[in-house]
């Protein structure tokens, strides 16, 4: 049996950028999935709450995919946690929505791998900088599965995208297997 996978593809300039839209084109070809452009969804910012919660309702896996912003989510990412998952429905007592279903991260980075260590610039490895979205989705009873990474993309070739891209269509893949993670 497969799970339905929704990406929720997250790119404040989509148009500046290499390898997302390569991710998200890759994403589009694996059976189960379901790509779903936040920004040209909500070009105001004005998120329709309760479709956002009946496409999370009909997925049993929620991907967030976006570029890593000041170690973070890009801005309408955080939003779309504030307003989409609300206490009383993904959270907190009588906030079961989304318990059991499974969520990860596909981020990517400029900086190459190195630089995210104890020893490297930025001192901190990705899954440290992640940890405020794994707890988010822990408070909302989900899974939480192992981020998909693309480090360095600055200088990544073409060659690099399209291997980039196929693991990544094969990792979303194996999401979509009821017992991937």
């Amino acid at each position: 049996m497969s799970a339905r996978v929704l990406v929720c593809f997250a790119h404040p300039a989509p148009r500046h950028s290499r390898v997302h839209v390569s991710l998200a084109e890759a994403a589009r070809g694996v059976a189960g999935v379901t790509v779903h452009d936040l920004y040209d969804a909500y070009p105001e910012l004005d998120i329709d709450i309760e479709a956002e919660q009946r496409r999370l309702l009909a997925h049993e896996v929620l991907v967030i995919q976006c570029p890593m912003y000041w170690y973070s989510v890009p801005p309408l990412v955080k939003q779309w946690f504030d307003l989409v998952l609300e206490h009383g429905w993904a959270y907190g007592r009588q906030g079961t929505a989304l318990a059991g279903k499974r969520a990860a991260l596909a981020i990517s980075a400029g900086g190459r791998q190195q630089a995210y260590g104890p020893e490297g610039n930025n001192r901190y490895t990705f899954e440290e900088f992640l940890r405020p979205v794994e707890a988010t989705m822990r408070l909302c009873r989900m899974t939480w599965c192992a981020p998909f990474i693309v480090a360095g993309t600055h200088a990544m070739t073409a060659g690099d995208i399209a291997e980039a891209a196929g693991r990544y269509a094969a990792w979303l893949a194996d999401l979509a297997q009821a017992g991937g993670a």
